[in-house]
């Protein structure tokens, strides 16, 4: 009866994308996890290939994970933004005292080595269900002592040993100590392990980054502090040629932030889920050894500091550049307003001037006006006279006309002038 919303199943299913495995000691479990293109679909494709083989069906189009037994190895894929991951894992008869034989092995190799993507994570799990003696030769033998970090978490439940190194085969090694463990709470953990080291790496792609950018922006603080100490003694032919420049610094300066903040933001998220994954570990402290938590409050987090603080100084130097072009601007807008304003000044003196001549000019065109109009009163007059049409001299009759003639000329260009201001 009502009308739903075409993502209310996608968004209600939502909290259920990815759901934690349920998990039994002993096992072996290899984790990888390959940068690819967001949608490129040779790594579904891939995938595809390995299923095809073993006659299993194949995922949902619209599918970012999977979880399927291949046949002695079961398979979790999981499809990121930015990376897949493959997540193998195989129970184990018995206790296992080393990392052989590791869970990928029972893969094909062909159809690994062929796998899209660009390699950033690979970590061998152990998952035993010994606490004695017997987990020691994993620990001691198989990880380096010098850099051991362990812990109890999930609650005093499980032991976690890790040395964040990789090994001669170019795998991180992790040994999960769970004796009496519910299969679903020891899925979460291993989960949760797994995505500490896969966002530790994702995040520290921004590292390299970071320091680039440092580089970068030591050179275009230099050149905006010489620019700015131009600024101050620069004289007014000189400032579109500094205006010139700081345009040209803004540019690079913003270019570089459009290239780096996506992956700075990436880092920060990444870094914001380490953590957050490493507090639903719920740590404790093992004699002797570093916890997870104070490893990367070591390690990663100058790491991510530097990422930050790259990102603090593009956005900072951005601004610098603003505010100087806008001091410029200001200074130049204010000197062309003076130019204006000078401009104006002589246009008005220019403007009297020229007033005050056609004043001038004014009155001589009344006398000139009233000179020609006196001589035609004047013919008149003449030929009056000599018709005997007029009583009077004829030069008495011009001398009383001038002040008439002049004074109506004059009244003439006045009102042409109010007839102008009106119109304009």
């Amino acid at each position: 009866m009502l009308t739903p919303h075409p993502w209310r199943e996608t968004l209600h299913n939502e909290v259920h994308a990815r759901p934690y495995e349920r998990l039994q000691a002993p096992l072996a479990l290899t984790h990888l996890a390959l940068l690819t293109p967001p949608g490129d679909p040779a790594s579904r494709e891939h995938l595809h290939r390995l299923l095809r083989a073993r006659h299993l069906p194949l995922p949902a189009a619209e599918a970012s994970h999977l979880s399927i037994d291949l046949g002695g190895v079961r398979l979790r894929w999981e499809q990121h933004t930015e990376f897949q991951s493959y997540t193998f894992w195989r129970h184990l008869p018995d206790n296992p005292t080393s990392f052989d034989p590791t869970a990928v092995s029972a893969v094909p190799q062909d159809w690994l080595r062929a796998v899209p993507g660009e390699w950033l994570v690979g970590m061998h799990v152990v998952v035993t269900s010994s606490r004695d003696d017997s987990a020691d030769p994993l620990v001691r033998g198989c990880l380096d002592e010098d850099t051991l970090v362990g812990s109890t978490v999930m609650d005093g439940q499980a032991e976690v040993y890790t040395d964040f190194r990789l090994h001669g085969d170019g795998f991180a090694r992790v040994v999960v100590v769970a004796a009496h463990m519910h299969p679903r709470r020891l899925g979460r953990a291993v989960q949760r392990l797994l995505e500490i080291e896969t966002y530790r790496m994702m995040a520290l792609l921004g590292l390299p980054a970071a320091r680039q950018v440092g580089a970068t922006l030591a050179d275009a603080e230099r050149d905006l502090a010489q620019i700015a100490a131009e600024i101050r003694s620069a004289e007014r032919d000189r400032e579109p040629e500094l205006l010139r420049q700081l345009t040209q610094l803004a540019g690079r300066v913003e270019s570089l932030y459009a290239s780096t903040h996506a992956r700075f933001s990436a880092s920060a998220a990444y870094f914001e889920l380490v953590q957050r994954r490493i507090e639903e570990l719920n740590e404790h402290r093992l004699a002797g050894l570093q916890t997870i938590s104070e490893f990367m409050d070591r390690r990663l987090g100058p790491a991510m500091q530097t990422c930050a603080w790259a990102a603090r100084r593009q956005q900072q130097l951005s601004e610098r550049i603003s505010r100087t072009s806008n001091l410029l601007r200001t200074r130049v807008e204010i000197e062309q307003q003076q130019s204006s304003q000078a401009l104006l000044d002589a246009m008005n003196r220019r403007q009297k001037v020229q007033l005050r001549l056609q004043s001038a000019v004014e009155g001589l065109s009344v006398a000139a006006i009233t000179y020609y109009g006196a001589g035609l009163v004047g013919y008149l007059a003449k030929g009056a006279k000599e018709a005997h049409l007029l009583p009077l001299a004829p030069e008495m009759l011009v001398a009383a006309s001038i002040p008439l003639i002049a004074g109506a000329v004059w009244l003439g260009l006045r009102r042409l002038h109010e007839m102008a201001l009106r119109a304009a």
